[in-house]
């Protein structure tokens, strides 16, 4: 098959993509590196059934001319698989433009550019955070769905304009409600956050909230693994999944206070107060996985065994 990943260059798109090539897929990737990095592309690169195609698909043009290029390099698109997104919640909070157009448009464009090409299948890469801040078990039933970020918001519309698309041309659509991803190659979050934070500022570590903020974290790995098993097994027309692990989630204190003894045993930690880090941050959510396991997939990491994990990986990938 042929797949075109958007954020390619991204934690979570350029570790699909890699994925994809070992199982011997020809893959076609594009990004514009506003969050994505080039290195980690640096796999793929090597694979003659790689291409890369830098172009900004906000802009519904560039994203058509990316389709119609890849298609012309190794032949027709049998699926798209719309990671492309900004995910700094805390980024689109200070500047709502930036959801809009990263999010938002990169769906409108993608949709556009997908009709053009007639390409019938789409994987799109949601998240919890079209359920905004509820205290129930949250199932992909649950409703309304409210979010409190313009993260939240603009992924909610996002999944809108490819429900409508799966009505009008798109003969596949899986829609995956991500929880917290850890793990290599992250450019921000938690785990990354404070690994950096301790590199330039040794005597303390400070943490937003209280660290009672407690949420389900999922290895990237296993992300990927369960994003597969969908698009292999949900043969609906419209496919919604929560994907997470087993079992309770893990709190931001768990985070730091492993982050500390992992780099810096000792440090003290820091932290600023409140039941949240900033405006549009869900302090804490539970999320249900039993449509996934019903299909017949379920992680082999629990929560904290992800981030205990993920800071392995990240602090020994980080420069000190």
């Amino acid at each position: 098959m042929h797949h075109l990943v958007t954020g390619v260059a991204g934690f979570i798109g350029s570790q699909l993509a890699d994925c994809l090539l070992e199982g011997g897929e020809r893959v076609s990737g594009v990004d514009d590196f506003f969050l994505g990095r080039p290195e980690h592309l640096d796999y793929a690169r090597q694979n003659p059934r790689f291409q890369f195609f830098e172009r900004d698909i906000s802009r519904p043009e560039q994203a058509i001319e990316a389709l119609c290029t890849a298609s012309k390099g190794q032949g027709p698109l049998d699926i798209i698989w719309h990671l492309a997104a900004n995910s700094d919640i805390a980024a689109g909070a200070a500047d709502a433009s930036i959801d809009f157009r990263r999010t938002l448009q990169t769906t409108f464009a993608v949709v556009e550019a997908a009709k053009s090409q007639g390409v019938k299948k789409i994987a799109f890469a949601s998240t919890s955070a079209v359920y905004g801040e509820r205290d129930d078990l949250l199932s992909e039933n649950s409703g309304p769905l409210l979010p409190i970020s313009n993260y939240g918001a603009t992924k909610l519309a996002s999944e809108a304009l490819l429900s409508a698309a799966a009505e009008l041309f798109v003969e596949r659509l899986w829609i995956f409600r991500f929880p917290n991803v850890v793990g290599p190659r992250a450019t921000h979050g938690a785990i990354f956050d404070f690994i950096t934070r301790l590199a330039s500022h040794p005597d303390s570590l400070t943490v937003l909230g209280d660290g009672s903020q407690t949420k389900p974290y999922l290895h990237v790995s296993e992300l990927i693994a369960a994003m597969k098993f969908i698009v292999a097994h949900a043969t609906d027309r419209r496919n919604v999944f929560n994907i997470g692990p087993n079992g309770a989630g893990t709190s931001v204190a768990f985070m730091a206070e492993r982050v500390v003894a992992r780099t810096l045993p000792g440090t003290p930690i820091a932290y600023t107060g409140g039941d949240r880090g900033w405006v549009g941050d869900v302090p804490r959510f539970r999320y249900s996985t039993e449509r996934l396991a019903r299909l017949g997939w379920q992680p082999a990491l629990s929560s904290d065994e992800a981030v205990v994990r993920a800071v392995d990986e990240i602090a020994s990938s980080c420069p000190r």
